[in-house]
């Protein structure tokens, strides 16, 4: 399954797979037999019989989950949209590298393995309030990074990003995928003041004037950055496996929000692992229409939170598969 151009990689996610539905049944089955009252686990049972039905196993196992973090540099950077500097990138892909960041603890935390996607950290993008971030060449590439790294033998997949100037690329492509205001997309990121609110308000204006986005992927292509469409190419993979994904932060959700635009029900393999403290990641959320599982303030990005949902999701499949009916344990169903 390999795409060239934007237009081949539109006819790939209209030709998805869905889950086994088989499966599902046999869990939705299995779930109406063990040892608790019905619907006593909440929203657990609704993540186990997803989740098996994605895996095609009524009594499935999580046990090799991934993290892919992908990075990738920005052009509008120059129109200082972060409180922090564009080196920062560089500088925390090497610190992922060397294990010193929180993603690595929550991926070791949960078991999950954990590689690092360095999208050209010497070419930024170019800066969209001028016109395409990328050529259809450099995000289809991008694309193709996402897609190649994901382990064909992982049972759960998690996408994490860095890079500085990142939230605004997010609020560009959710301005232009939903409508509304800029302001209501657009939020304090890395932690601008007011002032810096307001600029990077400017700069999703002037980017939407100064680009042609007729259909999703060309949003991707104007207003994104190489680890957004990275963690596309990923999600778009994984579905392609029926690997189930747990979705992060806005930055993440923003790239899955492409995938959902383009081809309705590209996300039916992805829960949300969280809600941001970034103030539009609920609106976005409820756009693509997840509820998210955790919702803790975090606002850090690197796939943090949905690695930290792991561990609910690991907890669903446990007891699903784990326990025991009525009938083997003896105990009467009333």
């Amino acid at each position: 399954m390999r795409f060239t151009t934007l237009s081949e990689f539109q006819s790939l996610l209209a030709d998805l797979p869905d889950m086994d539905r088989e499966a599902e049944a046999g869990a939705r089955e299995r779930n109406g037999q063990l040892t608790k009252p019905p619907g006593a686990l909440g929203r657990l049972e609704d993540l186990a019989i997803w989740y098996a039905g994605w895996r095609g196993d009524a009594r499935p196992q999580l046990e090799r989950p991934q993290v892919l973090i992908f990075a990738g540099k920005h052009g509008i950077c120059a129109q200082g949209v972060s409180a922090f500097p564009a080196e920062v990138t560089v500088q925390m892909v090497a610190n992922f590298e060397q294990g010193g960041a929180a993603i690595n603890q929550l991926a070791g935390a949960f078991g999950a393995t954990m590689d690092v996607v360095a999208i050209d950290l010497d070419e930024p993008t170019e800066d969209f309030t001028q016109g395409p971030a990328m050529t259809e060449d450099e995000v289809v590439a991008a694309l193709h990074a996402g897609w190649d790294s994901v382990d064909p033998e992982a049972d759960l997949l998690v996408t994490g990003e860095m890079g500085i100037g990142n939230t605004t690329s997010a609020a560009a492509i959710a301005h232009a995928l939903f409508g509304g205001s800029p302001e209501n997309w657009v939020g304090r990121g890395t932690g601008v003041d007011d002032a810096g609110l307001a600029n990077k308000t400017r700069v999703v204006r002037e980017g939407l004037a100064a680009n042609a986005t007729e259909t999703p992927l060309e949003v991707l292509r104007c207003l994104g950055g190489r680890e957004v469409a990275g963690m596309a190419g990923a999600i778009a993979r994984a579905r392609s496996l029926r690997i189930p994904v747990i979705l992060d932060g806005y930055i993440c959700c923003a790239a899955a929000a492409v995938l959902a635009e383009a081809a309705p029900g590209a996300l039916d393999h992805c829960v949300a692992g969280h809600v941001s403290a970034e103030a539009p990641h609920r609106e976005l959320l409820g756009k693509l229409g997840k509820e998210p599982l955790l919702s803790l303030g975090m606002r850090l990005g690197e796939g943090s939170g949905a690695a930290l949902a792991i561990g609910v999701l690991k907890g669903a499949v446990a007891t699903h598969s784990g326990m025991a009916t009525f009938a083997e344990a003896g105990v009467s169903d009333g």
